[in-house]
């Protein structure tokens, strides 16, 4: 037990006095307000004591760092060993422009790198479609050929910096993009490391960047975990994310529940699809999460998220390697949270945001921008929100413990509420037939937007506060400067694309491109003729082309 009976009868009897008290300052003070909630609606309590966690078995359910069930952190060390990735996410523009973003982060202290691209690479489109117009490199980098691609690498020391790229309908092809430029660089595909998003669960259940239907989907996630653990040992081959899900308005519950059952979904399709072991893969599989603004409430959602992944592939999947059952997770503070409205705010916002993830334990942090909800973010305002991950690991001393808030009443508390009521959707979800039945049936998607509308509706009523927009409101002007992306960015990125065309050899780019369409209707993998494809110049949309007509395209039901 966590206390001895002794220290229970005295919490108990000490909180029964207070009690008391308590209601005898309400009977004085009538319109005090007595209910809290976090942000997502979890009722809070007054005060916290011994009762509270009087079933907790430490050894059990919180245990040390480095030991199941992993609520206190993968590493024994915590960030005394090393400090969490500073991973700050960018792209804009051409490939030219994104790699001298990078190249000034670097310079100024990142650790790792993360790619954002723009709205046609992100579907599957070339630059000169139809449906890239007003949209090439608007929201992040444009990549359609390798040449791009090389672009963008060039002077990034492959084998020291670690790359996320946040793509998923594509991600098969990004990284038949990534994978050739190692190979041309001379550095083995063994020595490279890094992330692709690649989760398309989430696609469909929030960020809505679609191409091919849930089960295809699905299906190439898997290609790309199976060639990932025989040939790219160091690269995370999907990133499970419950960030775009918070963004779209979930709950933190709801976030961490469809996140963890996305993930059990992908694991029960690379055994069933590729007969694999499970402990040759999950080690490398990784997880991304939302920091929301409620402090204590994104605190605990990250430690439940470990314990509840430990159990699920201890006696799930009944993996025997520990790392298997290490969640290992990026966060990112969130977007939804920063306002136009006095938008220095953001900066103080992002702080605390990005204070709670570390205190959660994550693995590799991005800080906002406090120009995000306007634009791409300028090089000022992303060196502040990079100083503020340098402030918070060298000054603060967070990173001097593991886990410094374990053991209190609430934190516990939280934490146990937040995994049980993660376990409940879990399990509505396995009823259902697991993920994919479920975003058929619509139940992610209508149970996030009721959640989104009722956060809405609690913000106009003001029972829940935002600085500077429902209450402290201002008339006073911030000026801040705007990254513009300048419409030649597109026109230059077509040409370049067009050059290529041109010069390439386009009958290896017709058998390239025939040797995918054959290996997609075989159900076999499709990595390595992906990589020969871009190698021969075949472009981002030649290949997704195939894959929308060999699988089908997904269009979203609308739900209402």
């Amino acid at each position: 037990m966590y206390f001895s009976k002794k220290t229970k009868d005295a919490s108990l009897k000490l909180s029964r006095k207070w009690e008391t008290e308590v209601q005898k300052a309400l009977k004085n003070n009538p319109d005090q307000k007595t209910s809290f909630s976090t942000v997502s609606d979890m009722e809070i309590k007054r005060l916290y004591t011994p009762e509270d966690v009087k079933d907790i078995n430490f050894a059990e359910d919180i245990s040390v760092p480095g030991e199941f069930p992993y609520l206190r952190g993968n590493q024994v060390t915590g960030y005394r060993g090393r400090h969490w990735t500073f991973r700050m996410f960018s792209g804009m523009g051409s490939a030219q422009d994104t790699n001298k973003r990078w190249k000034m982060l670097l310079r100024e202290g990142q650790t790792g790198l993360s790619t954002a691209f723009d709205f046609p690479t992100l579907m599957g489109y070339d630059s000169d479609s139809p449906k890239a117009i007003g949209e090439v490199g608007k929201c992040g980098v444009a990549i359609d050929t390798l040449e791009d691609f090389l672009v963008l690498m060039e002077g990034i020391p492959l084998k020291e910096v670690t790359t996320s790229m946040t793509i998923n309908p594509p991600a098969s092809v990004l990284w038949a993009m990534y994978c050739a430029a190692a190979d041309i660089k001379g550095v083995p595909l063994s020595r490279i490391g890094g992330t692709i998003q690649n989760d398309m669960l989430k696609e469909f259940i929030a960020q809505k960047t679609f191409m091919c239907p849930p089960e295809p989907s699905v299906k190439l996630i898997s290609d790309t975990v199976e060639f990932g653990t025989k040939y790219v040992p160091r690269w995370n081959t999907i990133s499970i994310s419950g960030y775009h899900i918070r963004e779209a308005g979930s709950t933190a519950v709801q976030e961490l529940a469809f996140t963890i059952r996305d993930g059990i979904e992908y694991v029960e399709d690379v055994i069933r699809r590729k007969k694999m072991n499970v402990d040759d893969f999950a080690p490398r599989l990784s997880f991304f999460f939302n920091s929301h603004i409620d402090f204590f409430e994104e605190i605990c959602k990250l430690r439940a998220a470990r314990r509840i992944w430990a159990k699920i592939m201890r006696d799930r999947f009944h993996a025997k390697n520990p790392r298997s059952l290490w969640l290992r997770f990026h966060t990112q503070t969130a977007g939804c949270s920063l306002a136009a409205q006095q938008p220095y705010n953001n900066v103080v916002r992002t702080t605390v945001e990005g204070l709670a993830a570390v205190l959660g334990g994550t693995q590799s942090l991005h800080t906002n921008s406090l120009d995000e909800v306007f634009c791409l973010p300028s090089e000022h305002a992303a060196e502040i929100a990079l100083r503020t991950q340098q402030i918070l690991a060298e000054e603060t001393g967070v990173a001097n413990t593991i886990d410094p808030l374990a053991g209190s009443y609430f934190i516990e508390t939280l934490t146990n509420q937040i995994e049980d009521a993660t376990w409940d959707y879990i399990n509505k979800i396995d009823a259902m037939g697991g993920m994919i039945a479920a975003i058929e049936k619509g139940f992610p998607q209508m149970e996030i937007a009721e959640s989104a509308y009722k956060f809405q509706e609690q913000l106009e009523r003001r029972e829940k506060i935002m600085v500077g927009v429902n209450k402290y409101a201002s008339d006073m002007q911030h000026s801040i400067p705007l990254v513009e992306i300048e419409e030649k960015i597109g026109e230059e990125q077509i040409k370049r694309l067009r050059d290529v065309r041109r010069k390439r050899d386009n009958t290896a780019v017709k058998k390239s491109l025939d040797n995918i369409k054959s290996t997609c209707k075989k159900g076999e993998n499709v990595m390595p003729h992906c990589i020969d494809a871009v190698k021969n110049l075949a472009t981002l949309q030649e290949i997704c082309d195939i894959y929308r007509e060999v699988y089908g395209e997904y269009r979203d039901p609308g739900l209402f």
